[in-house]
């Protein structure tokens, strides 16, 4: 979503009518974030404000996928969770009771309140046997104001703490990709990601077998692409330039 579709809540150009084509060619979409801050309700409101029109159903977040991961693993389960609506909302929908007393888990999301008595609790439960979960490994994200500390640096201080890693779910983990493929009922085969950062879209694309696009709009600088030992499939310069793919797909059909 942010550096493919919305720039600090600025559509990029091209992105409304690339979803609009994707609508009018009923081509099957899924957004993507690694934010758990937010419930898709939250990120529709917000994205419609930029001038982009997503339904709920097209939006998948680190939260949601963490949710549905936790629920395969260990149904009815518990968890204490460090996070924003977004995540408490998609581990409630799955059957999980949210506990301070002996949790199956801690989980970690991003929130814009971390607090140290939470942090705390966190590394006490997980002393204790909880198993340590995180939502997405991005060390920090933008504010109008500068730089934020975000899940992956806090995860960082909790595992420096207990001396235990997290799983992270969201981005570069294919699991994210692959629970996303179930969500469109779509094959790897014949999807296509789009995204703005090599080591996590591009990668995770490429190791759940998608075909990637990579757009330079957002996080990866063009002359960053060859330093990586992987490449995506093809390189533009905005969404605006996957127009015409999805216009050549409608032809051929």
């Amino acid at each position: 979503m942010d550096g493919v579709l919305v720039r600090e809540e600025e559509p990029i150009p091209g992105a409304a009518e690339f979803l609009k084509k994707l609508t009018e060619a009923s081509v099957p979409f899924m957004v993507l974030t690694n934010n758990s801050i937010y419930t898709p309700r939250d990120l529709r409101v917000r994205l419609l404000r930029s001038g982009l029109d997503v339904p709920e159903k097209s939006i998948w977040t680190s939260a949601m996928a963490t949710a549905q991961f936790l629920a395969d693993q260990r149904p009815d389960g518990s968890a204490y969770v460090v996070g924003e609506a977004g995540l408490t909302t998609a581990l409630h929908a799955v059957g999980y009771v949210m506990t301070e007393n002996d949790p199956d888990y801690v989980v970690l999301g991003e929130t814009r309140t971390y607090s140290f008595e939470s942090i705390t609790r966190a590394i006490r439960l997980i002393e204790g046997g909880a198993r340590f979960i995180a939502t997405n490994p991005d060390p920090s994200g933008p504010s109008p104001q500068g730089t934020l500390p975000a899940t992956g640096s806090v995860a960082a201080l909790i595992s420096a703490a207990t001396n235990r890693a997290p799983y992270y779910i969201g981005k570069p983990n294919p699991l994210m990709m692959r629970s996303a493929l179930n969500q469109l009922e779509a094959h790897s085969e014949t999807t296509v990601m789009i995204g703005d950062r090599m080591d996590t879209d591009i990668i995770s694309g490429l190791e759940a077998g998608m075909r990637t696009i990579l757009v330079e709009t957002g996080s990866t600088r063009p002359e960053q692409v060859e330093t990586f030992p992987f490449r995506p499939t093809r390189v533009v310069s905005s969404i605006a330039d996957v127009l015409p793919l999805v216009q050549q797909q409608e032809q051929d059909q």
